[in-house]
């Protein structure tokens, strides 16, 4: 083994999605970037305006802590499996994109605070899921 893979093992024993990269004057840059899905659930009270609002507010605060946004989908308006918050239905956003892991805490706590969001999940794509991910986003273009 290369002694300089033994140096960043450990770290990229941790991040499985972890590369590096040799430039020409020996400096190192590891991506730790890793690819997120989150799919959020909105009050259904609001309007189609202040929908599009809030979806931009999440995608914009990525974007702001150096997110690369892969795609967003708006679902639509649907019917919840049970009352959240005395609401049957929500409008739901998906958002798949590729960040640091440290940025995942920082959205969670903004989706937290903003009351308009009924409930939200952040799952890690692994490489397979990535790869399904993006199969059907192919497909839906076609």
């Amino acid at each position: 083994m290369c002694p300089l893979i033994r140096t960043f093992a450990p770290l990229l024993q941790k991040n499985a999605g972890a590369q590096i990269t040799l430039l020409t004057n020996q400096t190192y840059i590891i991506d730790l970037m890793n690819q997120y899905e989150t799919v959020f659930i909105l009050t259904p009270v609001l309007s189609d305006v202040q929908m599009k609002e809030a979806a931009d507010k999440f995608v914009n605060y990525l974007k702001e802590k150096g997110a690369e946004i892969i795609s967003t989908e708006n679902w639509g308006l649907k019917a919840l499996a049970y009352p959240i918050q005395k609401k049957t239905s929500g409008f739901y956003q998906m958002v798949e994109f590729k960040a640091e892991p440290t940025v995942i805490a920082k959205l969670e706590l903004q989706m937290r605070r903003d009351e308009r969001v009924l409930r939200y999940l952040t799952v890690k794509n692994e490489k397979y899921a990535a790869a399904y991910a993006e199969k059907r986003r192919n497909k839906k273009e076609a």
